[in-house]
């Protein structure tokens, strides 16, 4: 509820800053004189930029589960189910954070968590993972999902994101009408703003839509060093996390929905949007530990 708490406080600081900037430049009066309230777009870019963010946040389990086809194990029906339970069981107790929801879907080596709240979380394992792994490996990648979840990088990532579309949905606006009045300067044009705007509002979406995209990756980076930190914590030791790294490495990433690619165990490809550092980076960390 804290982190909640912080995605909204967050937000609200933002727009704040946002609206005490332009007002010390004085391009609110420039803005407000050619026809853009202020106040009404920074209101605008709050719902936009946290409201999705957050709505996000909140479906996130049943997106997960629908996305995946993962099956949730409420009755272990084998020994490799229940032991898997067991261990998440295990983590999160250690950890202290509520039990999550265990699941299992089909595919490549992969796993994930997520969830709005740290005792509400969801763990879920491929197939694919549970073939190609010994079970000190396997042990390995839960006790980093589930650090994931005591870290509280779900919501971590919904402020950041959020902050990243508040930021863009306001900067786009902003910028589009300073381009339109410049353009229509001299003319006695009445009414709403231009081609100008709307044409500038779309360019700059995407341009600062990518600048926004490569700041989430970092901070998603950064995250996952963390949580192999956390993994190894929780196992007592570090090899085993290495050991699945140094697997994973030399395994077909599975590919997950792209709104859960962020909290997998694998990562892209391109350096500045990727979700995850290389594997080679992430055991070396391991290993400096």
């Amino acid at each position: 509820m804290k982190r909640i708490l912080l995605l909204v406080l967050t937000n609200v600081a933002v727009m704040a800053v946002l609206l005490i900037t332009t007002r010390i430049l004085g391009v609110d009066r420039f803005l407000t004189a050619n026809g853009l309230n202020m106040t009404a777009l920074a209101m605008f870019s709050l719902v936009i930029g946290f409201g999705g963010a957050f709505i996000s946040l909140l479906i996130s389990k049943p997106m997960a589960k629908f996305s995946t086809g993962a099956r949730v194990i409420n009755q272990p029906r084998t020994a490799d189910e229940a032991w898997i339970v067991e261990t998440v069981r295990r983590f999160a107790d250690k950890a202290g954070i509520g039990m999550p929801e265990v699941a299992i879907y089909d595919g490549p080596p992969n796993a994930f968590a997520t969830g709005a709240f740290k005792n509400s979380a969801l763990v879920a394992v491929s197939t694919g993972l549970l073939q190609n792994m010994t079970r000190e490996e396997v042990e390995a990648v839960i006790g980093h999902e589930v650090a994931h979840i005591a870290n509280g990088d779900m919501v971590t990532m919904t402020l950041i994101q959020g902050v990243m579309n508040t930021f863009v949905v306001f900067l786009s606006r902003v910028i589009g009408y300073i381009v339109d009045s410049f353009l229509r300067r001299g003319s006695d044009s009445q009414g709403g703003p231009g081609i100008g705007y709307f044409v500038t509002t779309i360019v700059m979406d995407i341009i600062l839509g990518f600048l926004a995209a490569m700041i989430v990756a970092w901070f998603s980076r950064q995250r996952e060093f963390r949580a192999d930190a956390g993994a190894a914590q929780l196992m007592g030791r570090k090899q085993p996390m290495i050991n699945a790294l140094a697997r994973l490495g030399g395994l077909q990433p599975g590919e997950l929905p792209k709104g859960m690619q962020a909290l997998g165990i694998t990562g892209g490809l391109g350096k500045l949007f990727s979700t995850h550092p290389p594997i080679e980076e992430r055991i070396a960390a391991l290993q400096q530990r």
